[in-house]
């Protein structure tokens, strides 16, 4: 390529690849982009590909529905723009764990519902999705790991302000799961959410959406981010690795 100053320059034309957008997690009330940095490094490098991560206002300061409609708005632009950081638009997956995985699914709720980008793939990680505290797992969970039910009762306090719980707020409570792209989740057994993910599973699977779940023995919440040398820990990570390549349709 010869500019017009006269300069020569090799032009790289850039191949649009499989990409994935990231939520991070924080209970609605914390996390920031660094706070996932090295992981997502570690995720781009295993599989190849781009990864655009999201951040999103949060409560107290910025209760429902600020950050699903931050959600919203970061996976349209990407979609928008995804030509110019090297995505295939036609190929985009969502991921996002705890109150992240949470997001994840509120926001490919409201992609269907407003008719928005279509997401190949979805993959909350041991999702944050239902403030009614009712399942057993939330009432035995109470002491394992950093999130417990005390915990996690305030958070959603602080998240919901005086607003009423609705399918975007706790996607447990959604009555409509159809229609949402193929989806990955897993949880510990020994995480506040189990029972709510795993109805959430079954639920949708019901609705006809294809669901891949992994219960995983032994794991409390976000163990395999603090304990990643831990066997089990690379077996989590190795398993979503292998289900994101299976989705986006490339080579492991």
């Amino acid at each position: 390529m010869t500019c017009l100053s006269g300069c020569i320059g090799l032009l790289r034309q850039i191949t649009p690849a499989p990409g994935l957008i990231y939520i991070h997690g924080g209970g609605m009330i914390m996390g920031n982009l660094e706070s996932q940095d090295e992981v997502l490094k570690i995720c781009a490098s295993e599989l190849g590909m781009p990864i655009a991560s999201l951040d999103y206002r949060k409560a107290p300061e910025h209760p429902y529905p600020a950050a699903p409609e931050d959600c919203y708005a970061g996976v349209c632009w990407v979609f928008e723009h995804a030509a110019d950081i090297g995505m295939d638009s036609h190929n985009i997956g969502l991921m996002g764990a705890s109150a992240g995985g949470g997001l994840a699914l509120a926001t490919a709720l409201m992609l269907r519902d407003r008719e928005g980008p279509k997401l190949k793939y979805l993959l909350p990680i041991y999702p944050m999705i239902d403030d009614r505290h009712h399942t057993a797992s939330s009432k035995t969970v109470l002491d394992i790991g950093i999130w417990d039910r005390e915990g996690s009762i305030e958070a959603w306090n602080w998240y919901l302000g005086d607003s009423a719980p609705d399918a975007y707020a706790a996607p447990a409570r959604a009555e409509d799961l159809s229609g949402l792209p193929p989806t990955y989740i897993d949880v510990g057994d020994l995480d506040l959410f189990r029972d709510e993910d795993i109805l959430i599973a079954q639920r949708l699977s019901t609705a006809g959406v294809p669901v891949e779940f992994h219960l995983w023995t032994g794991a409390y919440h976000a163990s395999e981010l603090f304990a990643p040398q831990a066997a089990l820990s690379q077996r989590i990570w190795a398993t979503r690795y292998a289900a994101i390549r299976r989705f986006a349709g490339i080579d492991s």
